[in-house]
């Protein structure tokens, strides 16, 4: 479990993206469907970040939010990791 106040930040591996959304019913300020089926992040100008691996910050206020996405994610492909270490604290690679 991340202590509070420590940047997080979220990336999706699209290549596991089931194109479900629930994520985007969870966190529509964080993740979006985009043409192609599959859910990406967004960043604060609500642009899509489609590299893969491209991580968005996420909001303390959110966090819940993209917490319960991760769990109830179908394709297991969220991940939310530490911003100074990049040690993943939830999704399939978190310990």
């Amino acid at each position: 479990m991340s202590g509070t106040g420590e940047a997080l930040e979220v990336w999706i591996d699209q290549d596991l993206c089931t194109g479900d959304g629930i994520c985007v019913q969870y966190a529509p300020e964080v993740f979006e469907l985009d043409i192609d089926g599959l859910a990406y992040v967004k960043g604060d100008n609500d642009e899509l970040r489609q590299q893969p691996g491209e991580s968005v910050p996420v909001p303390l206020t959110l966090l819940q939010d993209v917490v319960d996405s991760v769990k109830d994610c179908p394709g297991d492909c969220i991940h939310v990791r530490r911003a100074a270490d990049k040690v993943e604290v939830y999704g399939p690679d978190a310990e």
